[in-house]
């Protein structure tokens, strides 16, 4: 008996510590999903992205464990919220941090091409928040911190770090502004956040700019004006030394900080993937890495101030959630939160019918445009993956066009498309837009039916299918992935998989009626 006791007690202790010790895999939120904040109430996450030109504006997730997260829904739904009638590519929202506060969820942000920073607020994060009360002090990444019944605001003005008090629910701000801390001299000194521990107030930011040199660095005070004192061991974290020159990501920074229910720190960060080459098209995604904060101490970043694709090390009890379909039927009625529009979006063109299809009315806003093209669009979250959808343009009109665009920016997206030629007769038609280079690299007549098109994701190109009977592929090209990356194209975000519909007619009545859309990932390999 006490053999078997024994061994009992002794599987039971194994199975906690491997459950302790499962790790995880980076990046937790993979795309286009850069500059996260996150906070903690009771045992629950909260996390925020930031969403530059994209509508809506900025992500909610929740978790349990901090590595498996859940979109919720997004923080600026209405047009009252987000004005991003002239934001350019990679104008709009810039990144915003979340507070909870005595039963309210607070989110501060900067929309770049409105009014500049502003604050929103609700009791319910997964309901409606409240529309911007705007905050004179300037600067992008505001971050707020309360103490003893104040709100005091960080922001960067004048690439200076600066504190003042202000009103949570008005904006209004009550204390003179002050500088605290310049950083330790790299570039772009942004993205701070405060936080007491053990008597002081440290101070995180980021420096370096959102590139390969990016790194995240900390100082701290016995007094929240300062003077501040910098970390004798920056950076914290950065991936910019000869330690991390071959790790598959790079540009670690702009992170946030959280303590867990059960005393342990972790630290969310932005970072990207780079491939074909020095090249990443995936936007800069959301990782996780653990912290050791002793008393009076200073935090130290998964040890060595790396993090790393495959992360094996303790963590929170896991609570994964259900995975979602790899299919969207466009049966529920309505978009699910991760699809998101290009700048305000005009509502009444986009419908989903008593038959479970998505309908776009065609406008005349074009793709290559600054407007707001009838676009609905998902993340590319993995390098490899493959992403189809059913289309059948209608009531078209000579070079009215609908269809697929693996989409960085009105500059820089390759198009698979319908196009009408006459009546009865289309094309399928493969087409790149490249900065001012604009080619139609093949062009397929296909009769007017519902009909399927593809994109393969690799580490070097993307490949394009078209189906007339929906199992059999014909290839029609292939494009290079470099021309759509952020080295090339330019900007802050990452690859969109976009459906849309344009005509060349003002008074359209064409449309494109989408059966389905679905987006499955394949094993990744090294780039």
């Amino acid at each position: 008996m006490k053999n078997i006791i024994l061994t009992v007690f002794s599987f039971l202790y194994l199975s906690s510590l491997c459950h302790a010790q499962e790790g995880y895999q980076n990046p937790v939120i993979p795309g286009f999903h850069p500059d996260p904040s996150v906070c903690r109430v009771g045992d629950d996450y909260y996390l925020v992205n930031s969403t530059f030109e994209y509508f809506p504006g900025v992500p909610l997730f929740h978790s349990k464990d901090l590595i498996h997260w859940q979109q919720l829904g997004n923080v600026l739904t209405r047009p009252s919220q987000l004005n991003l009638q002239k934001a350019g590519s990679s104008g709009g929202i810039y990144a915003p941090t979340i507070r909870y506060h005595e039963g309210t969820y607070y989110m501060i942000t900067t929309n770049v091409t409105d009014k500049g920073n502003f604050l929103v607020h609700t009791k319910d994060p997964a309901g409606e928040w409240s529309d911007p009360v705007w905050i004179k002090q300037g600067g992008i990444d505001p971050s707020i911190y309360f103490e003893g019944g104040k709100c005091y605001l960080v922001s960067n003005p004048d690439n200076t770090i600066m504190l003042c008090e202000i009103n949570p629910m008005t904006g209004e701000q009550l204390s003179s502004s002050k500088a605290i801390w310049r950083g330790t001299g790299g570039r772009y000194p942004e993205g701070p956040h405060l936080y007491k521990k053990d008597g002081w107030y440290y101070l995180l930011i980021s420096e370096g700019g959102t590139e390969y040199g990016h790194k995240v660095t900390i100082a701290r005070s016995r007094n929240m004006e300062g003077p501040y004192d910098s970390n004798p061991a920056n950076p914290i974290l950065t991936h910019i030394n000869m330690e991390a020159q071959l790790n598959p990501i790079q540009g670690t920074g702009h992170a946030d900080l959280v303590e867990a229910a059960d005393g342990s720190w972790w630290m969310v960060c932005l970072a990207f993937r780079p491939q074909s080459g020095l090249h990443h098209l995936l936007g800069r995604e959301t990782y996780l890495a653990p912290v050791r904060w002793d008393t009076n101490a200073w935090p130290v970043v998964n040890g060595n101030g790396t993090i790393s694709l495959d992360m094996r090390v303790p963590t929170l009890p896991q609570h994964p959630f259900p995975e979602k379909p790899a299919r969207d039927e466009f049966d529920a009625g309505k978009a699910s939160p991760e699809w998101v529009h290009l700048r305000n979006p005009h509502m009444e063109n986009y419908q989903f019918t008593k038959d479970g299809k998505l309908r776009l009315l065609a406008t005349g806003v074009k793709l290559d445009d600054s407007g707001s093209p009838t676009f609905i669009g998902r993340r590319q979250e993995h390098m490899r993956f493959t992403a189809s959808t059913s289309v059948k343009l209608q009531k078209a009109t000579p070079n009215d066009e609908a269809g697929l665009t693996v989409w960085m920016n009105n500059q820089a997206h390759y198009d698979l498309y319908i196009k009408q030629l006459g009546q009865d007769k289309q094309a399928v038609v493969l087409r790149y837009r490249m900065g001012l280079l604009t080619h139609i690299a093949k062009e397929v007549i296909v009769p007017a039916s519902n009909i399927q098109l593809q994109v393969k994701g690799e580490n070097d190109t993307f490949s394009f299918a078209y189906s007339l009977n929906g199992t059999t592929f014909q290839s029609i090209g292939q494009m290079d992935t470099r021309y759509l990356s952020t080295e090339t194209a330019g900007g802050f975000t990452g690859v969109i998989l976009g459906l849309y519909a344009t005509s060349q007619t003002p008074a359209t009545h064409a449309y494109a009626d989408f059966d389905w859309f679905e987006y499955l990932s394949r094993q990744e390999k090294p780039s």
